[in-house]
């Protein structure tokens, strides 16, 4: 079964001697390395997650995806073809197929814009002339849940939980096969959450969507995505079906992420793991394995060597780390 995209050993960097920290002398003049090597595969109608702490890269990849940034290794083959360094001009083509759910709802809004226009502007970018503009934003408005008197209003007079909706309905405006969404439940009441998960459900179900999703929110991806990638420093360091991972982490990283998750239960007896300082910074990698100064289980190889490459615990779940499935007594 062909992929809908295939994500080979993409790399993306910046300039490190760019920008705020180059002023600030934090910079040698090379390069940040936001994205170091990131490999998956999206199949038609799947939802993959992708799960990290802030800084790890996740909007950086998915941004890369959509064209939004430049991957300067590495293939992004979206249905064969081969997206890594098209011009704009050329990656235009592949913009009705591949849509952004922008992080911030109401910022990613022009403010001098009515919703009726923003949920029509693909169209005219598009050049698609032959469309009823009231009528789309009407059609649009109808799928998301939302009245047609919403087409007046500006991006001021929504709550954030109506922006997120106008957010996916400006993603489905010209019919694309593949939805990346960065954060999509964030700084929504639970309700709220559950109710445009649901919507999102029920589209990607109506209209065969793919959707790569990108969130904090552990609960959000057991329930909804098929498969995840653990992120850590522009890489991952686990890789597979939701269940499998959920039910036997094999990453350090991913087993604090897990037990740090909050347990609706206060009667539930909780093993916390708690992870040493905070995410070094890009600018200066730790050597070896990443993860050991932070890593509650390091040993002295961990120190001194990388984890040699992905390990499998099985077909369908990966891992780097140098004693997978052995954490449980690496403190002994």
């Amino acid at each position: 079964m062909t992929a809908l995209l295939e994500v080979k050993d993409v790399k993306v960097r910046f300039g490190s001697g760019q920008g705020l920290l180059g002023r600030l002398g934090f910079s040698s003049g090379g390069s940040i390395e936001a994205v170091a090597g990131i490999s998956f595969s999206l199949q038609e109608g799947e939802t993959y997650g992708i799960v990290g702490e802030s800084g790890s890269g996740k909007t950086t990849l998915a941004r890369a995806i959509g064209g939004l940034h430049h991957a300067q290794e590495g293939s992004i083959l979206f249905q064969g073809a081969d997206l890594r360094g098209l011009a704009e001009a050329q990656f235009r083509g592949f913009r009705k197929d591949i849509a952004m759910m922008f992080q911030d709802p109401i910022g990613s809004l022009s403010p001098r814009l009515t919703i009726k226009s923003l949920l029509t502007e693909p169209y005219r970018i598009q050049g698609l002339k032959d469309r009823d503009l009231e009528a789309e934003a009407k059609r649009l408005l109808a799928m998301v849940g939302l009245p047609a008197d919403f087409a007046g209003r500006f991006p001021h007079q929504l709550s954030g939980g109506q922006a997120r909706r106008i957010g996916v309905a400006r993603a489905l405006a010209l019919d694309p096969k593949l939805i990346l969404a960065d954060e999509p439940t964030a700084g929504l009441d639970v309700s709220v959450q559950g109710e445009l998960l649901n919507l999102l459900a029920r589209l990607q179900d109506k209209l065969g969507l793919s959707i790569i999703i990108i969130t904090h929110n552990l609960n959000v991806v057991r329930h909804i995505t098929d498969r995840m990638g653990i992120m850590y420093l522009g890489r991952f360091v686990e890789e597979g079906r939701t269940d499998d991972i959920f039910a036997q982490p094999q990453h350090p990283y991913t087993l604090a992420l897990l037990a740090a998750n909050p347990e609706p239960d206060p009667d539930a007896q909780l093993a916390r793991i708690e992870l040493k300082g905070e995410p070094p910074s890009l600018i200066q990698r730790p050597l070896a394995c990443e993860f050991h100064p932070r890593c509650p289980f390091v040993r002295d190889n961990c120190r001194t060597g990388a984890p040699p490459g992905w390990q499998s615990s099985s077909e369908v779940h990966s891992h780097r780390c140098h004693w997978p499935a052995d954490w449980q007594n690496a403190e002994a």
